[in-house]
């Protein structure tokens, strides 16, 4: 039986667990202000996998809520996969060595792809492709900037990498609940053989439904976790997620 895994989210702004609508900076929700609390919470409620985002770190182009990630890497078990400001092989090294399992790269797979295939050869299953698309192209810098890059020539580009996966979000779905860009989700892993992870527009028990019938391989959920629209249990059954820790 297929599985998809439903991974929480936390994203992280000024030492705090937030949520933005489409990306935009100036519509945040502060949902805690105990990063290590709210990961410790997921991950009694079942998580086998946690989400971090940095989204200072992805704006200024390197990692800033480094005390709250640790402090989250301190406190768990699961293994955690983390994006924003990662450009460069010291911030891969440090933040492997800080104890996280994977390390999602966006903005320098678009700038430098001769430097993001030597890094997926030299970590192989430890980087992960942030591929985050507005309108079908890859937005990069904290999605602050829209490339002229279709997202699906990106990740096909690196698909005969070692990959540990491709995160793909469709940023006009992300924090608004409507519900995930399916067609473009599914024509996006039906085109590459490395996994894919959707993110963005989860918000009922039915979108986790309709996600796990295509071949993906996990799920990110963020808003509709913290708003309550369903608990994380309920979340894993719909999606079929009998997964455990690894």
């Amino acid at each position: 039986m297929k599985i998809m895994q439903v991974i929480p989210a936390i994203d992280l702004r000024g030492g705090n667990c937030v949520r933005l609508k489409q990306g935009d900076y100036d519509q945040e929700t502060v949902f805690g202000d105990d990063p290590a609390a709210m990961a410790a919470h997921w991950e009694a409620e079942g998580a086998t996998r946690l989400h971090l985002v940095d989204l200072d770190g992805a704006k200024a182009g390197h990692p800033v809520n480094v005390e709250a990630v640790r402090s989250i890497l301190k406190r768990l078990t699961i293994p955690c996969q983390l994006g924003g400001g990662v450009r460069d092989e010291a911030t891969i090294a440090v933040w492997l060595e800080a104890g996280l399992e994977r390390v999602i790269v966006g903005t320098q797979a678009l700038k430098d792809p001769a430097w993001f295939r030597a890094m997926a050869l030299k970590y192989p299953q430890r980087l992960v492709l942030g591929l985050d698309a507005r309108n079908g192209q890859v937005a990069t810098g904290g999605w602050l900037e829209v490339s002229s890059v279709e997202a699906t020539t990106l990740a096909e580009q690196f698909d005969d990498l070692p990959l540990g996966g491709v995160v793909y979000t469709d940023i006009a779905c992300d924090g608004m609940l409507e519900g995930p860009n399916l067609a473009a989700t599914e024509a996006l892993a039906l085109r590459l053989k490395t996994p894919v992870i959707a993110s963005g527009g989860v918000g009922r028990l039915e979108d986790l439904a309709q996600l796990a019938a295509l071949p993906i391989a996990a799920c990110i959920v963020g808003r509709a976790l913290y708003d309550g629209r369903f608990r994380l249990h309920e979340a894993r059954e719909r999606a079929g997620d009998h997964s455990s820790t690894p």
